[in-house]
Order: structure tokens, then sequence, then C-alpha cells
């Protein structure tokens, strides 16, 4: 990862270390959100995976404290799941619940998957809250599309407001009035809570989402919202990589 700047000024190359400095107080953070657990899960059955999971393998990319993993496993629970993330500390979190022996976790930048030997075809990839974060989306995009079996989907479960005046309105009020100013009493430090609302307001929105995943080889997009407070805030975008033959424009 280079050193390019973020939305906040933050160098991405220092995102994981500012994960790090969040981790303890985390899942705190967003257990005051009553959502946020329900719409990962929500994300994850809009994966549409077959059965219980069995004989899959699946790619939480950016697990964090593993809230997409348990998400992942809420509609999979057979599946075998390899859960990575770039943040030690968040990683060191989501390790120590329990979890059963189908599911692995991997210290890494999702961009060096292939260099720990975890490589390999995936018959799905879930991504909550990732893409912003990288400083190449496109290339990571065009990664998952070789890294899934034809025919396999990826969900990007993500913040979304730029075409939406009142999304962008709801989701700075919830930001300036909770998210930081709770983040700054929980931990004494706002980097993280600053880097969230920056990066969520200047990231793509919903149509450039979709351009993205069809530019670098998806197709039948879907696109979906989540209810609540978060409603055209958080966005589920699933897609595949098409079989041999099949068509190769995105869905509505």
């Amino acid at each position: 990862m280079s050193a390019r700047l973020g939305p906040t000024g933050l160098p991405r190359d220092q995102v994981p270390a500012t994960f790090d400095h969040g981790a303890a107080e985390y899942d705190r953070l967003v257990g005051f959100n009553p959502g946020y657990h329900k719409h990962l899960r929500l994300s994850a059955r809009r994966m549409e995976l077959p059965a219980d999971g069995a004989g899959l393998r699946l790619l939480d990319a950016g697990c964090g404290t593993g809230a997409s993993t348990a998400a992942l496993l809420s509609v999979a629970p057979a599946a075998e799941i390899l859960a990575v993330d770039a943040s030690a500390q968040m990683l060191a979190r989501a390790r120590a619940k329990p979890w059963p022996a189908t599911v692995r976790f991997q210290h890494t930048r999702i961009e060096d998957l292939d260099t720990t030997g975890c490589g390999g075809r995936f018959d799905g990839i879930f991504a909550a809250y990732l893409l912003r974060n990288l400083a190449d989306p496109d290339a990571q995009l065009r990664a998952f599309a070789a890294l899934l079996h034809p025919g396999a989907p990826l969900a990007v479960h993500e913040y979304s407001v730029r075409e939406s005046l009142p999304a962008r309105l709801v989701w700075n009020t919830v930001c300036g009035a909770v998210i930081i100013p709770l983040g700054a009493l929980l931990t004494g430090d706002t980097t993280l809570y600053r880097h969230l609302r920056r990066s969520v307001t200047t990231f793509d929105g919903v149509s450039q989402l979709r351009a993205r995943l069809r530019d670098n080889g998806f197709t039948r997009i879907r696109t979906a919202t989540v209810p609540g407070w978060q409603h055209g805030i958080v966005h589920t975008l699933t897609a595949t990589v098409p079989r041999p033959g099949s068509e190769s424009e995105g869905t509505p």
C-alpha cells in the first residue's frame, strides 16, 4: 500500500494503525448502533449462498473484530471461512472470541493475501466497510474477481452517501453529534472517527460503485439498502464473476 493520502489527510498505509488504536473500544462503540450486526447479517443473506454452506470456502475481507465473520457464519455455518485484516489489534479481538474450527484468521493486508499462502479460489467473498479504506479499490476488485470461482458471489457492504443529500445530512449529523464525541469519550482520540466520517462522505455514490464493479469484471450487479436510520446510507452490492458464455452486463 502506498502512502497515498485518504480523504482525512491520513495516509492509507496508516489506516491499519489507526484501527489498532481504536480496537479496544470498537465493539463497544458499534454496539451503540442497533442495526450494525443485523445489517451485516442481511448483507450476508443477500449473497444467496447454498444450503448451510457445507463444502464452501469463503473469504471475509477486512474482518475487523469479527462481526462480518459472525454474519457469514449465520448464513453458512458449515463453510470454511478465511477472515483477514490488516489491523493486528482488531484481529486479536476477533481471535479472542469463540469460533468453530472451520474459521481461520490471518493478519495481512488484503492486497497481500497471495503472499501468505492463503490464496486459491473462493466460493464467495464478503467485503464489509473495506473498499473506501484501500488505496486502489479497482485493483482490489480485480483481485477479488480472480479469487472467485465463476458464478460465485461478491458482497460489498459499504457506506455510500455521495448521491443523496438526505443521506449526507443524516450521516454528518450523526457523526458530529454522536459518533465522534462518543469515540473521543471512550478512546480519548477522534482520528479513527473523523476518518470514518470523511472517508464515507468522499467515497463513491452507489452508481459509481456499480460502475467500478462492472468495469473490473463483475456482472449480475444488484444493490439494496438497509432498514432503520442507515436507510440510504449503508448499502449491499452483490455481483458475480460471469461463467463462460454467460451474460456480460450487470442487472438492476
